[in-house]
């Protein structure tokens, strides 16, 4: 395979000397730019895999590497592929790499770059002739964009105050946006923030900007299973664990600066009379089934058991604490039916086989209906790849009836006669919560619900989420024959991680929500990182040395130095007064790349590509620092007339250029960019101009302009803070449920076996779950296996004492028919 490498008449920053970005040209005839991106090519025509640890170092090329590439000296290698298996084998081995990453960082990594020869192939034409290679700018490009720019603000741009109730406007683009309803018995971790509320929340801040009439709703879903069992667990009634941990959700979310228009909850009046609503439209039109399903019963709780009650033994992989739904070690999903040896998780007897009647959504009679739906809506609409993949694996071997309702005490009753003792089952009923909530927001909420041909909807969610709202809730509505709002943009993220693991709150590791304002680090910079690593196209991971660097390198040495720098200069060497500008082909140039940037922004960002539209923020700021150190403006203020007018034009231009960014970043960091506008003193019409249409840069703070007071935006997170925090919540904290409880001593374990201790034994069932969960994630993680024995032997030694404060005999039962 014959590649070449070659330099075309295009440079992203036109005023430097030398240029910036690298150009390979394929045998096919396209072209890759780009370190970042020939790099991960070589990968793949060499044969191997590109790591976690490997995509964390290419992403450095974001910030020095693009440029530093080029400072380095080329010596006898020639050949770009030879140069690059030296660092490619240099990261495959994990050592080298966690020095590099977790040692020296940044510095470590330009130390062994500068000891890597270049190929020559990477010199450009001509450049010891001293020639330049200039990123080609047209004409026409440099005078648009200086048009745009003396344009200036527009007078009526200014924002719109939200007046709520938000309703749809003739003429308007009407928005509603929903993000997946949290769980209210579990605190969100970091994986479930960006997932949902967060990116959602960047969208409909972005959408404000744009112009665009935007309704956004959210809240807790509180019925169901998981709020029974945890209100068990507490000690509290259901209502009162919901009342409780939406307060947690709403406190979380807040100091996340999530904006919601309404926040609400599905333990609502409300909520009961829409879900019946929909219930007995369906019903009606004959879309509900009526079927016998056997489920286990607890006759000592008199109840029949939700899977995840249940626990025993899998059917498939023997493992022994299979969940009544999946197993966590072979990954299957069980029927609680067929678990052996199954145990009820409260009283830990056994349970037998019953019959009980349940409705069914009959959604092979609704599939024509959906698949003529999806076909337009995934055709006209923004939806992720993942969504459409997940909604056609679903739709490929034909849809079969779902269950509607759960013999449970905690949920929207069912009124149908025949079924007054169920509820319906969470998934049918907690998507109906976009609609309770709206209308508990407000009384006109038939106006964005049940008005498709004036609103967008967008559902926002993590991948596991898809299939009930592409198949399941759009079933349940078109099955009304109401004229309900369907969904047009289905945004799924895929998972974010915690380091080289998964969060989990029993075993302390991984920050949720609560956790993170206690880091002393702040929202805006916790939104910065998780949107930087949201997990678009691929599952992420979080990580605490990935979140220095880029606090360090994109925020405080990039962004925040650019901005600072520039406000400095206005009041260092012009009395806080904006100077004149007199603009030169360079800064004309400058302007149309920075147009060019913020126009890529946009496009991104309509399609809800939120963290690629982030990079075109972070590239803009590296533009303004290269033009800042390429003409020097400290250094001419000093000298003749000329020069000082010419400092006085890069100030003004970067000072511009501060305003745009601080735009831009609003969705992002809108407490950062606050503060920026606060410190420029810049007019509130900038928000409404810059993002309009295709995006306009424009002379924001003219010649003149006062600005305020300048001073730092971003901290530098010092490597013995992140290594604190990351031990902090790295397991180690971890409650060791095994040593808080006293060993029994003779006395009791000569006990009656009567002689019970309930309070013990609820403290007990506590911890032998929570050391259950402990032992499946070390088997999930494939740890040591004497790490595995050590906690399995814990685990077995509370169950002893769980089973003498029950009153029960510590020994295991005999096993029927267990084979030897």
């Amino acid at each position: 395979m014959r590649l070449s490498l070659r330099w075309l008449h295009h440079r992203v920053v036109p005023f430097l000397s030398r240029p910036a970005v690298p150009a390979l040209l394929l045998p096919s005839g396209l072209h890759l730019f780009s370190p970042n991106a020939i790099c991960r090519y070589f990968f793949e025509v060499n044969g191997q895999e590109s790591s976690e640890l490997c995509n964390q170092w290419l992403e450095w090329e974001a910030t020095d590497l693009q440029v530093m590439l080029y400072s380095i000296k080329a010596s006898e290698h020639s050949s770009l592929k030879s140069w690059f298996d030296r660092v490619a084998a240099m990261h495959s081995c994990q050592s080298a790499a966690q020095k590099v990453l977790q040692g020296k960082g940044l510095q470590g990594m330009k130390s062994y770059m500068q000891r890597q020869p270049v190929p020559q192939s990477l010199t450009p034409p001509n450049e010891s002739k001293g020639e330049e290679s200039e990123r080609f700018v047209s004409e026409e490009e440099m005078e648009a964009a200086t048009l745009t720019w003396s344009q200036g603000l527009s007078a009526d741009s200014q924002p719109l105050e939200r007046k709520h109730p938000i309703l749809p406007q003739e003429g308007k683009r009407n928005i509603l946006m929903t993000s997946a309803l949290p769980y209210v018995n579990n605190v969100p971790h970091l994986g479930n923030i960006i997932g949902c509320v967060l990116s959602a929340d960047v969208f409909s801040r972005y959408g404000r900007l744009r112009g665009w009439n935007m309704l956004f709703v959210c809240g807790t879903d509180e019925y169901g299973t998981a709020t029974e069992n945890k209100a068990r667990e507490e000690g509290l009634t259901p209502q009162q664990i919901c009342d409780k941990y939406h307060a947690v959700h709403s406190s979380i979310y807040k100091w996340f600066q999530i904006d919601f228009d309404f926040f609400g909850r599905t333990t609502t009046e409300k909520q009961t009379e829409i879900a019946q609503d929909i219930f007995w439209r369906l019903h009606k039109r004959g879309f509900l089934l009526e079927d016998t399903v056997e489920q286990l019963r607890c006759e000592n709780c008199q109840r029949f058991l939700a899977d995840r009650f249940v626990e025993g033994v899998c059917p498939h992989c023997r493992y022994p604490e299979a969940r009544g739904d999946q197993c966590d070690k072979c990954g299957r999903l069980i029927n609680a039916v067929d678990l052996r040896e199954p145990q009820c998780k409260v009283c830990r007897q056994t349970p037998v086989i019953r019959s009980s009647k349940h409705l069914f959504l009959d959604l092979p009679k609704l599939e024509t209906q959906l698949e003529q739906w999806l076909e337009k809506s995934t055709s006209s609409g923004d939806w992720t790849a993942n969504a459409k993949q997940i909604t056609r694996s679903w739709l490929r071997d034909g849809l079969k009836p779902r269950c509607i309702t759960r013999d449970l005490k905690w949920g929207t009753p069912v009124p149908h006669p025949d079924f007054k003792e169920k509820v319906f089952y969470v998934w049918f009923d907690a998507p109906i919560g976009y609609l309770s909530i709206t209308a508990n927001y407000t009384d006109q909420w038939d106006k964005w619900w049940k008005n498709p041909h004036q609103v967008e909807l967008y559902h926002f969610m993590a991948k596991d989420n898809v299939p009930f709202h592409s198949v399941v809730f759009p079933c349940s509505l078109l099955g009304t024959q109401d004229n309900y709002t369907l969904v047009n943009h289905l945004i799924a993220t895929e998972y974010l991680n915690y380091e080289d693991t998964k969060f989990s709150k029993s075993r302390g590791v991984g920050v949720f929500g609560d956790m993170a304002k206690d880091t002393g680090i702040p929202s805006d910079v916790w939104r910065f990182y998780l949107l930087y690593v949201r997990p678009e196209g691929q599952d992420s991971a979080f990580s605490w040395a990935d979140m220095a660097l880029k606090n360090n390198s994109e925020l405080l040495n990039n962004l925040g130095n650019f901005i600072n720098r520039a406000g400095m200069f206005v009041t260092k060497f012009f009395e806080g007064c904006v100077p004149v500008m007199e603009l030169q082909q360079e800064d004309k140039r400058l302007l149309a790349l920075v147009g060019w940037e913020l126009q890529q922004y946009i496009q991104l960002m309509d399609k809800v590509k939120i963290r690629d539209a982030l990079k075109h923020i972070l590239n803009i700021s590296r533009h303004g620092n290269q033009y800042i150190q390429v003409n020097e403006p400290w250094k001419k203020i000093k000298e003749g007339d000329a020069e000082r007018r010419r400092a006085g034009t890069v100030t003004g231009v970067s000072v511009n250029i501060a305003c745009l960014l601080s735009v831009m970043m609003l969705p992002y960091m809108p407490e950062v960019s606050q503060t920026i506008r606060d410190q420029l003193n810049a007019p509130q019409s900038c928000i409404g101009t810059m993002l309009q249409g295709s995006g306009a840069f424009v002379c924001s703070l003219n010649a003149g302009h006062r600005i305020g007071a300048v001073s730092p935006l971003f901290q530098k997170l010092e490597a013995d803070q992140i290594e604190a925090l990351k031990k902090r919540f790295g397991g180690q904290q971890v409650f060791d449920p095994a040593a808080a409880v006293p060993e029994p001593t003779a006395a009791a374990e000569v006990a009656p076996l009567n002689a019970a201790d309930p309070e013990k034994a609820k403290q007990l069932t506590q911890a032998v779950a929570d050391q259950g969960d402990k032992v499946r994630a070390l088997k999930a993680q494939k740890a040591d296996k004497a790490v595995i024995t050590a906690e399995v032997a814990k685990l077995l030694d509370l169950k002893k004492q769980l089973a003498l404060a029950e009153g029960k005999s510590p020994e295991p039962a005999p096993q029927k028919g267990k084979k030897k």
